[in-house]
């Protein structure tokens, strides 16, 4: 999985059809792409600079510092995609802010999680690299992600996630249930593909999540009465995303980035 190398004749990263040149080294990725342009609108002067399938990309500044955002979809297939062409597109440092499930008793609907690390049933990082390859964030940005929250009065838990490559139930078990009983607190869809690429290709990259609904609390496992358009979700969504948009500054001022 080497570094791709863009050639004259190949000015736009494949599938994003981005240019490198519109990327900066920091880039902040969500699933949605609604998302995508509410946190772009948090940021100066930005602007779309790329736009295909489900991946939408802007750029814009943070105290005159270039950020990219990019919405990268649902589940880590579609999303490793993403990680890697901001990667070949010079990207050195990767947040994520998405939305996951509570799967501890307890954890309430809008609250936020900063992943400490993942488990790796997402369905993909196991062919870019053997199973015992951690997935992990950087210790130094996310300590940055739960200190901004510290400093905006926010609450954050700290933990593991699981990364399930799957939606919906089937008629197997979701894999989350096997984790619960060792303490992992939320499921989502992307950050342990997003955490091995990144570390693979020595960049940085956390990840912060808001609680859109709570698997055990509410006795709902096949997701049959899942509904994340509710206010409570949209407050914790706005909370976190004025934490990315504050650990980005911070670590923008800071020999971090």
């Amino acid at each position: 999985m080497g570094r791709q190398i863009l050639t004259a004749s190949s000015q736009l990263l494949p599938i994003l059809l981005v240019r490198p040149a519109d990327l900066a080294p920091i880039a902040l990725v969500v699933g949605d792409a609604m998302r995508a342009r509410d946190l772009a609108s948090r940021l100066e002067d930005a602007r779309e600079v790329g736009a295909n399938r489900e991946y939408v990309t802007w750029l814009g500044h943070i105290d005159d510092h270039p950020i990219t955002v990019c919405a990268h979809g649902v589940g880590a297939a579609g999303a490793n995609v993403c990680f890697v062409e901001l990667l070949n597109g010079g990207v050195q440092t990767l947040i994520r802010a998405g939305t996951c499930g509570a799967i501890q008793p307890g954890i309430s609907d809008g609250d936020l999680v900063v992943a400490s690390a993942a488990v790796r049933e997402d369905g993909v990082s196991d062919h870019l690299i053997p199973a015992a390859y951690p997935a992990v964030p950087d210790r130094e940005l996310t300590a940055v992600l739960t200190a901004t929250a510290a400093a905006q009065g926010v609450p954050v838990r700290e933990g593991l996630v699981v990364t399930e490559a799957n939606f919906y139930a089937g008629s197997e078990p979701p894999r989350w249930q096997r984790y619960t009983p060792y303490g992992a607190l939320v499921v989502e869809m992307e950050l342990s593909s997003l955490f091995v690429v990144a570390s693979m290709r020595g960049a940085r990259a956390a990840g912060i999540l808001a609680v859109d609904g709570n698997l055990v609390d509410e006795r709902d496992p096949d997701m049959s009465d899942y509904d994340p358009h509710r206010e409570v979700v949209t407050a914790g969504v706005a909370r976190m995303l004025d934490i990315v948009v504050g650990t980005v500054r911070e670590i923008s001022r800071s020999q971090l980035r």
